[in-house]
């Protein structure tokens, strides 16, 4: 059961060669997410995060993503705007999950191109370009819909998370 909250992409993307042995990003590579997530949210009120899960083996990656945006306490944040790519190397899925604030506003295949773009990357090998490119679209979208606050306070974490 979701609850409160809905997917934003209504289709799981299976990504071909996204499983990888070693950490999915370099500690430099990390920095450079999290940097492309403070840029986006310069832009907007809502919050972006990513989550990379090595524990997920289920099928149901929409449950997974919801545990997980419920577990950060993304479902915390003053517009209900939170926003999660949740990325899994082992079954070469991946899902952008909204809280209901970003989906009261927002079709589920508004997210379709974002994720089309995140995957032709991924498909390339080249994740963290791939992550970086959803980051930055998401938040050109969320600006229009989020547009930041007087005080625009960061009220979730940008660090790259893990269940690993």
């Amino acid at each position: 059961m979701l609850g409160p909250f809905a997917l934003v992409i209504s289709r799981v993307a299976i990504l071909l060669g996204f499983h990888r042995k070693e950490s999915l990003f370099s500690e430099a590579e990390s920095a450079e997410i999290v940097s492309a997530i403070a840029q986006a949210e310069e832009t907007t009120s809502a919050e972006i995060r990513v989550h990379i899960s090595h524990k997920f083996k289920g099928d149901d990656i929409v449950a997974a993503a919801s545990a997980t945006f419920a577990k950060l306490g993304m479902q915390k944040t003053i517009e209900r705007n939170g926003i999660l790519i949740y990325l899994v190397p082992n079954t070469k899925q991946f899902a952008i999950f909204g809280d209901a604030g970003i989906n009261a506003k927002m079709a589920p295949t508004d997210w379709d191109g974002i994720r089309d773009n995140m995957q032709a990357k991924f498909r390339n090998q080249n994740f963290k370009g791939g992550v970086i490119l959803g980051i930055q679209e998401i938040g050109e979208i969320l600006a229009t819909h989020f547009p930041p606050t007087d005080s625009n306070p960061n009220e979730l974490s940008n660090q790259v998370s893990t269940d690993a």
